[in-house]
């Protein structure tokens, strides 16, 4: 990763939700084996088959980081990003789904007691620990093959508070990811290296009343964050589409922007 933005966006276009909703179900499309493709003889579940399996590393510019909340908002803008400058977006949601569908396929084999209709309480444990263990490390994968992020900065994201600038997230994942997102090693920019991937043709291939909510709120450390707007994006759009000579690469014209 070379550098990340945070931004503050809130836009609505028909046109560009359905181009990234192709690019999105492209992503979400992927097939997914059931657990027990990976079992050993010994009835052992190999880990690493199944994290490659369940979710895979995908190649992508951008690393869409957003609230479950705002997945419409994020879809629409990789739209954009891929209609007006050919850059692929990876979208965090895609992957979240497929761990709470994996460790209910993982729980009813091993953690359900059919006799009592239970589920094991330490067995659940255990299991969630390594299912997001895995889906941690497939997204810190992404995060670092990506040239860059972008997190939506929104009140879904953010959680209101009367401090300024408190900057707190009840999203345990929004937490790890901008988190991870400044330890990754900032990559240099090498054209020649580059995976070429903007380069590619555009072809389109509720909680029961009587329960309690838990909300633990989580500090997000941003100041390794640009800032930008829909001012500033729509300011990008226009330098790339009249600078001459055109850069090879659109992210390059943001940089040079910001």
């Amino acid at each position: 990763m070379y550098r990340g933005f945070n931004v503050r966006l809130d836009y609505k276009n028909q046109k560009y939700y359905s181009i990234g909703s192709k690019l999105t179900n492209e992503q979400e499309n992927m097939v997914r084996v059931g657990i027990s493709s990976f079992l050993s003889i010994e009835g052992e579940i190999d880990g690493d088959e199944l994290e490659s399996s369940w979710f895979p590393t995908v190649n992508a510019d951008i690393f869409i980081s957003h609230s479950h909340n705002d997945k419409e908002l994020a879809i629409t803008l990789a739209g954009w990003l891929y209609y007006e400058f050919g850059l692929r977006s990876f979208i965090d949601s895609t992957v979240w789904g497929y761990s709470d569908t994996l460790l209910l396929e993982i729980d009813r084999e091993y953690c359900y007691n059919t006799e009592e209709k239970t589920y094991n309480y330490q067995k659940r444990n255990l299991s969630t620990s390594h299912v997001h263990m895995m889906l941690a490390a497939a997204l810190a994968k992404v995060m670092d093959r990506c040239e860059c992020l972008f997190f939506l900065n929104t009140p879904n994201s953010l959680r209101a508070s009367d401090s300024i600038n408190s900057n707190k997230t009840c999203s345990p994942w929004l937490y790890y990811e901008i988190g991870i997102s400044k330890l990754i090693q900032k990559s240099l920019l090498e054209h020649d290296t580059r995976k070429g991937i903007n380069k590619a043709t555009k072809v389109f291939s509720q909680l029961n009343e009587a329960e309690k909510e838990l909300l633990i709120l989580h500090k997000l450390n941003m100041q390794h964050l640009t800032e930008i707007d829909a001012n500033a994006l729509n300011q990008w759009l226009k330098i790339y589409t009249t600078e001459l000579p055109k850069p090879e690469y659109a992210l390059d014209s943001l940089y040079e922007l910001l």
